[in-house]
């Protein structure tokens, strides 16, 4: 996942507004799918983890003949990934903070910036990967949605469901028709969400030295938990402050710190002074690609769900500090050996392995049909649309 930590440009970004821009084009020659006519598809990127995820999506979908709206919510760097992609979006509505009544009132403003869209523009599909604001919106206009989504314990805005549901095959269908989704209305694919872009990453050179790593650092990159979203639990902070003291007695280890929100790092940096005076941790101050910051890592740790699963997509060790309810995605991986879940301090102190891992040039090459599987759904709704 590409990642924004630099505090003083997180803070600027969520300041500043941008005027609508025209609509993602890739400008190559498009080919129409089946023999239905080119539709507008309506893509909202809600989270950081939607920008990589959806780029390559994107592309197929326009490369079928068909036009993308792009929105992106001014949170969690969102849009300065998106500008790091060269996407072109439009920016509605930003993070309202973890008060469950000003979350309520953020979730009305973007549904009212984003209404014109669905009013006017009359999308064939809204596409997106769990934004409720789409979904209500969609609902409220009737636009045809389809959610995309990896985590089968979320949950749905009361009174407002998608009209498609997409997820990984090892998600239960069971599971997710238990929230009311008609069978027939749900759509799977093979692997996880990280496979449809991770396949197609190549290595940039250099990244460790921009960041003021040297060759002799063993390399931890950390990512903070969730601790505004609503499925937080508190016992992930004292796993994060049991990492960051098992971490500071290895004086060959070099922390990159990948943080949510200005504050994270502000509380950190408060909280391990030492470490920051001594400079064994650093918050990047310039956007960086996330699977370039995983790739020059020794080992990750990571309170949130995208950052394992990339690890665990590029054969680097990774371990899970999330203490919500665990997910089928996530036990997948752990089975496998690809994700360790650390559930307690001891398991912080008895499950970390803090040895450098062999490197080579780049991963081993990943074959999956994620982004083939996830863009041919889209297209048989759209298809299917022609047929009514």
């Amino acid at each position: 996942m590409p990642v924004l930590t630099n505090e003083k440009q997180a803070l600027s970004a969520s300041s500043r507004t941008t005027a609508p821009q025209k609509t993602q084009n890739s400008g190559k020659k498009a080919t129409q799918s089946g023999s239905g006519r080119a539709k507008t598809i309506w893509i909202d990127l809600e989270n950081s983890p939607h920008v990589p995820f959806f780029k390559p999506i994107i592309e197929a979908l326009e490369n079928h003949g068909h036009k993308v709206i792009l929105t992106a919510r001014d949170c969690f760097q969102v849009c300065d990934l998106a500008d790091l992609f060269h996407m072109k979006y439009r920016r509605m509505g930003r993070h309202f903070g973890k008060n469950t009544l000003a979350k309520a009132a953020g979730l009305g403003l973007r549904v009212a910036q984003m209404s014109p869209i669905a009013l006017f523009e009359r999308p064939a599909l809204s596409l997106s990967h769990g934004s409720r604001s789409h979904v209500i919106v969609s609902s409220l206009f009737r636009v045809p949605s389809m959610i995309i989504f990896d985590y089968e314990h979320s949950s749905w805005i009361r009174g407002f469901k998608p009209t498609y549901v997409m997820a990984p095959e090892v998600i239960a269908r069971e599971a997710i028709c238990s929230k009311g989704i008609p069978d027939e209305r749900l759509m799977q694919y093979k692997g996880i969400k990280e496979d449809v872009y991770a396949p197609s990453f190549k290595p940039t050179p250099g990244l460790g030295q921009q960041l003021g790593i040297q060759d002799s650092d063993l390399v931890v990159t950390i990512r903070p938990p969730a601790t505004e979203a609503h499925y937080h639990n508190p016992e992930a902070e004292a796993l994060l402050t049991s990492v960051f003291e098992l971490l500071g007695s290895y004086s060959d280890v070099k922390i990159v710190v990948v943080p949510r929100t200005p504050k994270q790092g502000t509380d950190l940096h408060a909280q391990f002074p030492a470490m920051f005076e001594r400079k064994q941790v650093i918050i990047p101050d310039h956007v960086v690609d996330g699977l370039d910051l995983i790739w020059c890592s020794d080992l990750v740790i990571s309170g949130g769900g995208t950052m394992n699963r990339e690890a665990a997509a590029l054969g680097v060790p990774v371990y899970s500090i999330f203490r919500g309810t665990i997910g089928a995605v996530d036990r997948y991986l752990a089975a496998q050996g690809r994700l360790v879940l650390l559930e307690s301090v001891a398991d912080v102190k008895s499950k970390i392995r803090v040895v450098r891992r062999p490197r080579v040039d780049r991963p081993e090459h990943i074959d999956s049909p994620a982004l083939e599987t996830i863009v041919a759904h889209v297209l048989s709704v759209l298809d299917s649309q022609d047929a009514k």
